[in-house]
């Protein structure tokens, strides 16, 4: 089994409410869960859950069969809950439709805080073109499991 450094990422992580993230997680062994679409909705659906919870406002995020690229605003969470919460209930969802136990997410993540002066709409259009530079379809719009504020 591949050894990750995952637990590495939590060194020197601060959540700052108010301040945009871009957050990144990978399926456990690089499963491609979100190749199943009906899969890649039940992510969508905590997605969406931590949104409406006031927990973070999402800007924009692509389910990539193997992992998952969000960018949100922190709001009433640390990104330590939000991530716990987002994988733990996807988790959950995803193995009982599967009718498996076990681990759909590696441990940890990756977080970049960005700065004010960071275009957000310029890094939600890379993020959502995930798909399109991975080969997956021809245009952006052809991938069923992505979403942005400004599109």
């Amino acid at each position: 089994m591949p050894r990750f450094h995952s637990g590495n990422l939590r060194t020197g992580r601060f959540s700052e409410p108010g301040r945009a993230y871009l957050l990144t997680t990978a399926t456990f062994a690089r499963e491609p869960l979100s190749r199943d679409a009906r899969l890649g909705r039940l992510l969508v659906h905590e997605l969406r859950a931590a949104h409406d919870a006031g927990w973070a406002t999402s800007l924009a995020w692509v389910a990539m069969p193997d992992h998952l690229h969000w960018l949100v605003i922190l709001e009433h969470s640390s990104l330590d809950a939000l991530m716990r919460r987002v994988k733990t209930n996807s988790a959950r969802a995803i193995n009982r439709h599967l009718g498996r136990a076990g681990k759909c997410w590696q441990p940890g993540y990756h977080d970049r805080a960005l700065r004010q002066e960071d275009d957000l709409a310029a890094m939600a259009r890379y993020i959502v073109a995930n798909p399109l530079r991975a080969g997956l379809v021809r245009r952006v719009g052809d991938y069923p499991l992505w979403d942005a504020a400004w599109l």
